[in-house]
């Protein structure tokens, strides 16, 4: 469950984003996974001054703009760079990179002693300036713009202050989308498969409520001459939303080993294993829907007995 004492949201507004990662993983594209965001939050808390005392807690997502670096063709095709000649004189091989341009807004859970200092947002901003967001250039702000003026939301103390709060910053997120999480669609559209087909895996299900799926309707209807006519035709099958696939984070494929056991690691200070990726569903839904900051924030959610490293969000449909 996400952190219920987070004391305000510092937003960083339209945030111009240039050659991200657009790989999220090993069978999904065309938008960073959620964990280089939250790898940038806990970067970015390292970073910060202690003076500030600043806690992050979660963070969220909006995207106003991208521009993915492909070709448009039959099959879709990176834009790829020619790395430097080798020692040899010879050209080194093309490792495929998917890069993306975006303007996106963060939203940071915040807790601590400087929420309520006015430059502490402007401080945050300044360190972002420097640093790498999913592996992009942060580019520089227009000056004086308050469009892009960083922002502490302190959400006060009951609920009613927290809800208005709440509802007056997610006023200046559009237009954009936001990223949440929606584990519930996936169980339920698996449940009513193994219903049609009882030999059905969950990755099936996973795979069948990505894509888009063509579907015959027919429709009878009675003809001038009194006989039956079915019209038949093609429909895209609908989905309950903006639905996209989505990496959650890593299952473990062995036991936690000793630092400096396995062979070639890049850490021989740090406890090793072998993980795989995690998938689920995600909704892109516009940031009007979300009723409360818990809807919009991923937060780690790991389980270290079920070797289980995984982000969650609490998004509630309503």
């Amino acid at each position: 469950m996400y952190n219920a004492g987070t004391q305000a949201l510092l937003v960083l507004p339209h945030l111009r984003i240039q050659n991200a990662n657009a790989i999220s993983s090993p069978m999904t594209w065309g938008f960073p996974a959620m964990s280089a965001f939250v790898g940038f939050m806990h970067a970015l808390e390292r970073r910060l001054p202690e003076s500030l005392e600043l806690e992050f807690s979660g963070i969220g997502v909006i995207c106003h703009d991208y521009d993915t670096q492909t070709h448009q063709g039959y099959v879709n095709t990176f834009h790829l760079t020619r790395n430097p000649i080798g020692k040899d004189g010879k050209t080194a091989a093309i490792v495929e990179e998917g890069r993306m341009h975006l303007e996106i807004t963060l939203v940071l859970g915040v807790s601590g002693k400087s929420i309520h200092d006015a430059d502490t947002a402007q401080t945050v901003m300044n360190t972002v300036a420097s640093m790498r967001i999913a592996g992009g250039s942060v580019m520089p702000a227009l000056p004086g713009h308050r469009r892009y003026q960083p922002e502490m939301a302190v959400l006060g103390d009951n609920a009613e202050d927290r809800h208005k709060t709440f509802a007056r910053a997610k006023r200046r997120w559009l237009p954009g989308f936001a990223l949440v999480l929606r584990d519930d669609v996936l169980q339920q559209h698996h449940c009513e498969r193994l219903e049609e087909q009882p030999d059905t895996t969950l990755l099936d299900s996973w795979l069948d409520l990505s894509r888009l799926n063509w579907e015959c309707q027919q429709t009878v209807t009675q003809g001038t001459d009194g006989k039956e006519k079915i019209d038949v035709e093609w429909r895209v099958r609908k989905k309950p939303g903006w639905l996209v696939p989505l990496p959650v984070g890593y299952g473990a494929l062995t036991e936690v080993f000793e630092p400096g056991e396995v062979a070639s690691a890049r850490d021989e200070t740090t406890p090793f294993c072998f993980v795989e990726s995690l998938y689920s569903i995600g909704q892109w839904c516009s940031p009007h829907h979300l009723q409360s900051p818990h809807d919009l924030l991923w937060y780690v959610d790991n389980d270290m007995e079920k070797g289980v490293y995984r982000l969650n969000n609490d998004y509630q449909a309503q």
